[in-house]
């Protein structure tokens, strides 16, 4: 393809004729930005690829992209093209490269700092019960109702995103609409909005769930997480969002679409009402909406499950499916993986457990107040968590705090440390309790669950917290595969 297709006269400076260029792939490496290659230079929080231009252009690249006001050096008569974000050119470069996917296709997108998964696993389930072909691109991977869609080999780290990066995510978009896909439902993370990531993209339907401390670490403050998060609704046709969160309005007052407002407390246009969260096996209410009421059950429980449910439900009314196909839809989910899943045991092994992603202090309060609410009365809530290493570092104290108050002992442990020593990821859990004869500090995440199994006690609820779905640790550089659904039946066997 002429680089002249892939950037627009308007979107760049440069004294290079486009047109004259063939382009085959784009990099952001400059290892591999050999021949037909469009090296696109990236300025990140701990790296500038503009220092590599020159050894993209020594391996053959045919052209690049800088960004306005980079500092770089580049060998004479080597092309190289200027404009005001190389992210934003990043993401057009690879959707037109992949031929613009997507136009064909209904595309909903989901974001919040909570209950993306889910809410989006709940809408593909509906959907896929309305007849439409559809896909899920999130935290859980690609997939369509039959097949799983592998990403690039070598790009493990990468795969692991939330919303994928464009080299991967337009790619992907383009098979999924060859495939026959007509519809795709993703979650767009805040990075991914920051970054530019989606930009090329029209939603017919943007949802938002929640928002609380999450990636601070990065975006810095509250209200620039916000905003990263409101950037998904100036790419959309309308909005669905969850007016209960405190973020709701703000979201809603910024969204340049219509707005179609949810809420389980106050009164929106679209409302769960007579609300039961009867044990462990789900929850049910009313849906209210502008033309009726439909029960709904879910057999998730859960109050966030109400949350989820109803965003789901409320687009899919947007998008032409009536609640009581939805409703038969959500009757019939299985569960959603590594949210509050339950690990199937023995019937003698005298405690239940549970798996679950959980990884902010909002999202694992509402996890143990779930399981408070399901328990009986006499069971312990028996909780091992830990915190992700060179991640947000101020939610850790808040999660130490909420997981002393709320559960009956605590198994501090290790959870995708990476470059950062465990040890003091965990110092920083224990600022935030007060009582050590409700804890136990173990390093390794594999001792601690076989502990939590050996120590369980009659009619005990074990949660597994933080990796969810995740069946692999990472620590200094090392990926190790680590199912903690195994390591608990070894443990009952051993």
């Amino acid at each position: 393809m002429k680089l002249s297709a892939i950037l627009l006269p308007e979107e760049y400076t440069s004294v290079y004729d486009a047109s004259a260029i063939e382009i085959d792939t784009v990099q952001t490496r400059a290892d591999r930005a050999g021949p037909g290659a469009l090296f696109i230079c990236l300025r990140g929080t701990q790296y500038d690829t503009h220092v590599l231009l020159e050894r993209a252009a020594e391996n053959g690249a045919a052209a690049a992209v800088v960004e306005e006001g980079a500092a770089y050096r580049a060998r004479d008569g080597f092309p190289v093209f200027r404009v005001p974000s190389s992210r934003r050119a990043f993401a057009y470069a690879c959707y037109r490269l992949a031929s613009c996917p997507g136009r064909s296709m209904c595309l909903i997108a989901v974001t919040g700092t909570n209950g993306k998964t889910s809410t989006a696993a709940m809408l593909t389930h509906i959907l896929r019960a309305a007849g439409n072909p559809t896909a899920m691109i999130g935290t859980l991977g690609a997939r369509t109702e039959k097949k799983s869609y592998p990403l690039p080999r070598g790009e493990e780290a990468r795969q692991r995103m939330t919303t994928p990066d464009p080299d991967i995510l337009y790619p992907l978009l383009r098979t999924l609409e060859d495939d026959g896909i007509t519809h795709v439902v993703l979650e767009a993370s805040s990075h991914a909005l920051a970054l530019e990531k989606l930009s090329p993209l029209r939603f017919t339907v943007g949802i938002f769930t929640n928002l609380s401390p999450e990636h601070l670490d990065y975006h810095g403050t509250m209200s620039a997480y916000l905003a990263a998060k409101a950037k998904l609704f100036s790419l959309c046709d309308a909005a669905v969002l969850n007016l209960d969160s405190d973020a709701g309005e703000e979201i809603a007052r910024r969204a340049a679409c219509p707005v179609l407002r949810c809420g389980a407390v106050y009164h929106e246009e679209y409302n769960a009402e007579e609300i039961r969260l009867p044990n462990a096996h789900g929850i049910s209410y009313i849906f209210r909406t502008p033309v009726g009421r439909t029960p709904i059950s879910v057999p998730i429980p859960g109050v966030f499950t109400v949350y989820n449910s109803l965003l789901a439900l409320t687009a899919a009314c947007h998008l032409g499916i009536s609640p009581e196909v939805s409703g038969a839809a959500l009757r019939s989910i299985s569960g959603i993986p590594g949210r509050l899943e339950r690990i199937p045991l023995p019937p003698d092994a005298g405690f239940s457990a549970f798996v679950d992603y959980a990884h902010t202090e909002a999202a694992l309060r509402n996890l143990l107040l779930t399981v408070q609410d399901f328990r009986r009365g006499h069971e312990r809530i028996v909780l091992l968590f830990g915190c992700g290493g060179d991640r947000d570092k101020s939610k850790r104290a808040p999660m130490g705090r909420v997981a002393e108050e709320l559960a009956d002992f605590v198994i501090i442990t290790s959870d995708n440390s990476r470059f950062e020593e465990p040890p003091a990821i965990i110092h920083d859990i224990l600022r935030g309790m007060h009582r050590k004869d409700k804890r136990r500090v173990i390093l390794d995440r594999r001792r601690a669950i076989t502990y939590a199994v050996e120590t369980a006690q009659k009619d005990d609820i074990l949660l597994l917290v933080g990796k969810g779905h995740e069946t692999y640790e990472l620590a200094g550089g090392t990926e190790t595969p680590l199912d903690e659904k195994e390591i608990v039946l070894s443990a009952l066997c051993a």
